[in-house]
């Protein structure tokens, strides 16, 4: 259901503006920072794949999955136009292995909040990083929100208007992750995004 979602919406999605260009500027900055030309990057959720295109220039190997063909559509498509050899978009759910494990780290943006079992979908990320590989997430915490989204989602999600999400909070969040194997080592936010922390996280 969650795949039929994302592809009814992808062309939607992919003409979308970023809403903080500021904010995902400096998140591209701070992940920048931690990557290395030798490591091997594993995106789950990668959309329409403009992040895992920009970040792979400074890796050795990126690896982007969607659950959405529509979504990976478009992101197959912009690598045709500036191509790539170190890139691979590969349809597959945030909690399914992939092959090139283990990974020096994992990326999962704007993801968290919407798979619909968090743990286990941690435990799989986990256990395709390297000891001390990293886990680079920014989550949207709708629990901190205002109740108005607490309340609209669920109608949304009656109509087909919305996928499911997880009303997290960045306690709840940073807990699941630790109880998978993590230690989480940063907790920031970016420009006006109060809501959506960045967490880094280091595997045990």
């Amino acid at each position: 259901m969650a795949t039929q979602f994302w592809d009814k919406i992808a062309s939607k999605y992919a003409a979308q503006q970023i809403d903080d260009v500021p904010a995902y500027n400096e998140t591209l900055d701070r992940v920048r920072a931690l990557l290395s030309p030798d490591d091997t990057i594993l995106e789950v959720g990668c959309g329409t794949g403009t992040t895992a295109l920009i970040l792979a220039e400074h890796v050795r190997l990126y690896t982007a999955t969607d659950i959405s063909e529509g979504m990976l559509g478009f992101a197959r498509a912009k690598l045709a136009e500036s191509p790539r050899a170190n890139v691979s978009f590969i349809q597959s759910a945030a909690d399914a292995k992939v092959s090139g494990a283990p990974f020096d780290g994992i990326i999962a943006s704007s993801l968290l909040h919407l798979v619909p079992d968090l743990p286990k979908t941690l435990r799989v990320l986990h256990d395709q990083l390297r000891p001390g590989g990293l886990l680079i997430t920014k989550t949207s915490c709708l629990a901190e929100m205002s109740p108005f989204v607490r309340v609209m989602i669920p109608l949304m999600r009656l109509f087909g208007k919305a996928p499911y999400v997880n009303f997290l909070s960045r306690e709840t969040l940073g807990a699941a992750i630790e109880a998978a194997g993590f230690e989480v080592l940063e907790v920031r936010t970016f420009g006006t995004s109060r809501f959506i922390p960045f967490i880094l996280a280091r595997r045990k």
